[in-house]
């Protein structure tokens, strides 16, 4: 275990100040940024909306916004860019020679991912919250009427992030069995746009990419398709990844 948590702080100390790292920032306030600049162009706050539930309103328009194609594009490029650490400094062999498993390896990059995504969605929802309250206190001198429903905000981002998780370990196995950065994000956007082409088909649930536009579209009657098939997906590429990168001859 200390092994493995040393590999995660390795892996997660080579993030800092990446490309991976800047984009969490950048992905995350995006969308909170253009609503919030959208309230100081029509001079408004939520505070003069009457729907009683106007925080799940507001946070489930964010989300449609970002869930159809930022949130898994995102997620693409995170995955690309830290499969590109390595490629980029010429480093895979040296980390194949350290003193440890491949699955210690293998498992440690797949939780820094996962930690990113986390880190992603931690910096939309401070920027959600701030993008509503901001202009409350220009506007109205203090804060909104309602109180932020933080378990709604909880479930919701638990069932986003289990959207995510298949395109995570997608595009992680296509990202470090590719050394072109390109053409991962190139299969990537194949599968986003395939996915919203087809989104209404009777089985769109078998492509990984649809799962965050299905929950964004459906709300709780996607929640058992998500469950289910992010899950099976998120084991099945796993341990296919995790396969492949060991039994290549040729790793990075």
């Amino acid at each position: 275990m200390a092994t493995f948590l040393n590999a995660i702080q390795s892996e997660w100390l080579k993030t800092k100040n990446s490309a991976a790292s800047w984009l969490c920032i950048i992905g995350g306030f995006l969308i909170p940024l253009i609503y919030c600049i959208n309230f100081f162009r029509t001079g408004k706050s939520i505070n003069g909306e009457t729907n009683p539930d106007i925080w799940q309103v507001y946070f489930k328009q964010l989300w449609m916004s970002m869930s159809f194609f930022l949130l898994p594009m995102g997620v693409m490029l995170a995955a690309s860019l830290i499969a590109q650490v390595e490629f980029r400094n010429n480093t895979w062999k040296q980390l194949n020679v350290t003193p440890q498993k491949y699955s210690t390896i293998y498992a440690a990059k797949l939780s820094v991912l996962l930690l990113m995504t986390f880190k992603f969605f931690l910096y939309f929802n401070i920027g959600v919250i701030l993008s509503a309250v901001i202009p409350c206190l220009v506007y109205d001198h203090r804060f909104p009427h309602q109180a932020i429903p933080w378990s709604h905000f909880l479930k919701v981002n638990g069932y986003y992030l289990l959207s995510c998780i298949p395109i995570i370990t997608l595009q992680y196995i296509i990202s470090f069995r590719i050394k072109n950065f390109i053409a991962p994000l190139g299969l990537g956007l194949a599968g986003i746009v395939m996915t919203l082409t087809a989104l209404k088909w009777r089985y769109i649930y078998f492509s990984p990419y649809s799962y965050s536009m299905l929950y964004s579209r459906d709300g709780d009657l996607a929640t058992d398709t998500l469950i289910i098939y992010s899950t099976l997906y998120f084991v099945l590429f796993t341990a296919a990844g995790y396969g492949i990168y060991v039994f290549q001859k040729i790793k990075g």
